[in-house]
């Protein structure tokens, strides 16, 4: 299935000579000031942002992003020209790197999936470097020699209004083949709800001979339940159209993970609706029994997880998987699924 605004998660393909050299040269020539841009003209800007001295912001006039050159790469804030940062940012961690373990931060990363303990919480406190293009930048951080890993985001900002395309890549630069499955995680600001659409319900046939095939039998929805989940937990609301989990600042750790073709979640906070847009490829081995869509939440943060399929990676080959986002302003709130036919999924199906 390839939703509508969703890129296909593409596999296998050969490792380009960028990946092979030493590094991807800085452009010069970026401001060290970042003025406001004008509507419809998109700018680079190399700017400080809470203690980082080296910092990328693309803008359009109308949205915002800043993307960390000191640590990561981590896309550390998302906004609109006249909105608040959507992201959650961690204060005690900004402006700092070279820290031995593996730091949260906040904002968007890339992941290699399954989760383990080794090169999925592999550090990523170094500098990275980047190259403009039309549109965008990419990004690439020195490579993971103990696993043999290769990171790259590219990151492009439309000139108008705030859609936002992630490609995210890893490369096997090992020297021996290895399975993952590519993993961008989205950390949002607390005090929100998450919505979640769930396929539209259909009667049970009732005797064989009112059903059109075996699958008016077959389950269409799956998910995956972790350990400190509870079905009692008052904020899930596990409704007709859509799952809702809302953020709590007094309630711990709780996490599912869903088969999720619609293509679409959302995030709703302080008016402003994050889009997030990402594919589903049918018949594929995702991780975590079968998810392509994880959400988590804690007392300080809500994070939204979109992954590709397994992959068994070659030496020398690469792995793609493109999110697709949006910020809407000004959105009512979510008082019941009515609320969140007219206020979310409105904005979002259809763009």
């Amino acid at each position: 299935m390839n939703p509508k605004g969703a890129n296909p998660v593409r596999v296998m393909l050969r490792q380009p000579a960028w990946l092979l050299a030493v590094g991807l040269a800085v452009m010069p020539g970026f401001r060290t000031a970042a003025p406001a841009a004008e509507k419809g003209k998109f700018t680079v800007d190399k700017v400080e942002y809470k203690g980082w001295k080296n910092n990328l912001r693309l803008s359009n006039g109308e949205a915002e992003l800043i993307i960390t050159l000191d640590v990561g790469p981590r896309i550390i804030s998302y906004r609109l020209a006249d909105g608040s940062n959507v992201f959650k940012n961690y204060d005690e961690q900004m402006g700092k790197s070279g820290e031995k373990d593996w730091q949260i931060r906040g904002g968007h990363r890339l992941w290699v999936g399954p989760e383990d303990l080794t090169r999925t919480y592999a550090p990523d406190n170094g500098p990275v470097q980047y190259r403009e293009q039309p549109g965008g930048v990419r990004l690439m951080p020195a490579p993971d020699k103990a696993y043999g890993i290769q990171k790259e985001m590219i990151v492009q900002l439309e000139p108008r209004g705030s859609h936002v395309t992630i490609l995210h890549r890893i490369g096997n630069v090992g020297p021996e083949a290895t399975e993952l499955a590519a993993w961008a995680l989205t950390v949002m600001a607390p005090g929100g709800v998450e919505v979640i659409p769930l396929p539209p319900k259909r009667p049970h046939p009732g005797p064989p001979q009112n059903a059109r095939s075996p699958k008016d039998y077959a389950a269409n929805q799956l998910m995956s339940i972790w350990p400190f989940f509870d079905f009692k937990d008052p904020r899930w609301n596990f409704g007709s159209k859509y799952i809702t989990l809302r953020q709590d600042a007094k309630r711990g750790p709780t996490k599912i993970g869903l088969a999720h073709q619609l293509g679409w979640v959302g995030y709703l906070n302080g008016g402003t609706l994050f889009a997030k847009r990402f594919g589903y490829e049918e018949g594929k081995n995702y991780p975590d029994n079968g998810v392509n869509f994880e959400t988590f939440t804690n007392e300080d943060m809500l994070e939204m997880e979109s992954l590709g399929p397994m992959t068994r990676l070659p030496p020398g080959e690469v792995v793609e998987h493109t999110e697709r986002w949006e910020l809407i302003g000004n959105v009512q709130g979510l008082e019941d699924e009515g609320g969140s036919d007219r206020n979310v999924r409105s904005k979002v199906s259809g763009r």
